[in-house]
Formats: structure tokens, C-alpha cells, sequence
């Protein structure tokens, strides 16, 4: 059987791959991207038959640019996977950490080990567009000034050793990566988490006549998230999660809820999956 194409953002050992190695296993063939919107580009040009696609972290926030390209593209969400995440300091074999004059990293890696890099005003920071493209560079181009910030797959992938591990300033750290497919597919009788979208009217109590059909009929928010709908003042998207134990209960929400509602889209149905 062919391994599953992945379209990540980022390279090889970046947490996405992390995301997707815990999703899938390790048996897939991951597809570079530089960017999240070319993760989908990937995907709708047949090239990737996945994307996995961070779309908040504990501490960050969400990401909504993320949000906007899951409208754009509408593919499927059909999982979700939830990564710990771990910072290591990590250099070339033989470096020392008196040697360092270079931190390389994502901005909010950086931003996540902040109270770490306070202790060491003397050593510049550089901001990059991946974690693990920073341990490759310090790899291929032999930097023994210079260290990043990645996790232990950069390190082992690229040879590197960690000098110091878990620099992260908030120990209870984790991104939620979504899973996503160019169409949905049949799903099993187990779900019991879907991501939908939807508009409400500009009226007063609108928005709250569909989240007490949701409390009547016992199903949980687990998440809602509101954005601008783009060049329309007073109108917004809201993005919600919902868990329910029972799929009768969801099915009947989802009914009575239509008719408070516009442009209501189910973004995908799947199995909740929140293991840290």
C-alpha cells in the first residue's frame, strides 16, 4: 500500500512533521512547504493527499491566518492530533555553550523561551521561518557559533546535540494541529467532534439562540472563534467546535440551529482526539 503523501509547513524534524509522524506513523512521505497556503496548494494540485496544519497553541493563541484558508480552500477536516511542545537548545558536536554567540529559531519559539535568553543578554537572536530549517543550516553550513531552538527530532535528524534541553519558559506548552483532506469521506459511527462555521444576523441575542440549542441538547463548545467576514463592517464567521456523546443529539442540533444561521458549514466531522 502507497504511504499517505503529507504537505506540511516547514522541513523535515519541524513539529508538523512531529504532528504527522504521531498522526499517521512514521510510514508517510512528507511534502516540504514554505508556507501554510502553500500547504493547501499542494494538496489541491493533487500533490499531497494530506495537510497537517497547526491551528493553535496553548500559549500563542490561534493562528488565524489558518482560519481564513480553511474557508478559502474548504477542505475536509478529518482529525486532529495535539503536540507537546518541547524546546531543546541544541549545536554542532564539540560546541560549547561559551562558544555561542548566535540563537536561531521561529519567532515564537523564541518568544516561548524568553525568560531563558534574559539570563544571556550578550547572545544575538535571529528570527527564521522554521525550527527545524535552523538546525539544518547550523548541519550544512558547519555554524559552530550558533545554536537553534528545536526539538529532538531536528537533532537527531541533522546531528545535533542538545545542550541544553527544555528552555521553554511554560512547561504546559502544546499546538493543536488539524488533518486535513481535499474531500470528506465516509465517516465511521464513532465521531464525536466536528468543526463547523457559520454567520449570524446583526440582532441582539442571535448568536446566543445557537449556543442554548447546543446547551439544551448537551453538546460541549470545546472552541469558538470569531472573525471579520472581509469587507462587510458588523458581520463576522464563527468557527466552533463542538463534542457530543450522542449523534442523535448532535444531528438534532445541527437541525434546529439552521434556521438561526447563514452560509452554516460543517468543516468536518471526526474522532476527538486530545491525547497531549
Amino acid at each position: 500500500m502507497k504511504a499517505p503523501r503529507v504537505a506540511i509547513q516547514g522541513t523535515k524534524a519541524s513539529f508538523h512533521e512531529a504532528a504527522a509522524f504521531k498522526y499517521f506513523g512514521k510510514d508517510i512521505e512528507t511534502i516540504e512547504c514554505e508556507s501554510f497556503k502553500k500547504t493547501c496548494e499542494s494538496m489541491q494540485q493533487n500533490e499531497a493527499d494530506y495537510v497537517v496544519m497547526a491551528i493553535e497553541n496553548s500559549i500563542a493563541g490561534s493562528l488565524l491566518p489558518n482560519y481564513t484558508l480553511l474557508r478559502e480552500y474548504n477542505f475536509s477536516i478529518t482529525g486532529e492530533v495535539y503536540l507537546p511542545i518541547q524546546l531543546h537548545l541544541m549545536a554542532l558536536p564539540g560546541v560549547k555553550f561559551e562558544d555561542i554567540k548566535y540563537v536561531t529559531s521561529h519567532p515564537i519559539a523564541i518568544r516561548q523561551c524568553i525568560d531563558f535568553f534574559d539570563q544571556f543578554p550578550h547572545l544575538q537572536v535571529i528570527e527564521s521561518s522554521d525550527t527545524a530549517a535552523c538546525a539544518k543550516k547550523i548541519s550544512e553550513e558547519q555554524l559552530t557559533d550558533t545554536v537553534a531552538i528545536a526539538n529532538t527530532l531536528a537533532a537527531e535528524l541533522y546531528g545535533l546535540n542538545i545542550i541544553e534541553r527544555r528552555i521553554e519558559s511554560n512547561r504546559k506548552n502544546f499546538t493543536r494541529f488539524l488533518i486535513l483532506k481535499r474531500e470528506a469521506v465516509e465517516e465511521a459511527h464513532d465521531i464525536n467532534k466536528a468543526s463547523i462555521c457559520f454567520q449570524v444576523g446583526n440582532a441582539v441575542g442571535t448568536l446566543a439562540k445557537v449556543l442554548n440549542v447546543f446547551a439544551e441538547e448537551r453538546i460541549n463548545l470545546s472552541k469558538i472563534q470569531s472573525m471579520p467576514v472581509l469587507g462587510r463592517r458588523n458581520e463576522y464567521n464563527f468557527y466552533v467546535d463542538i463534542e457530543w456523546e450522542n449523534f442523535d443529539q448532535y444531528d438534532r442540533a445541527l437541525r434546529r440551529v439552521l434556521k438561526y444561521t447563514v452560509n452554516f458549514n460543517i468543516m468536518g466531522e471526526y474522532v476527538k482526539n486530545d491525547q497531549v
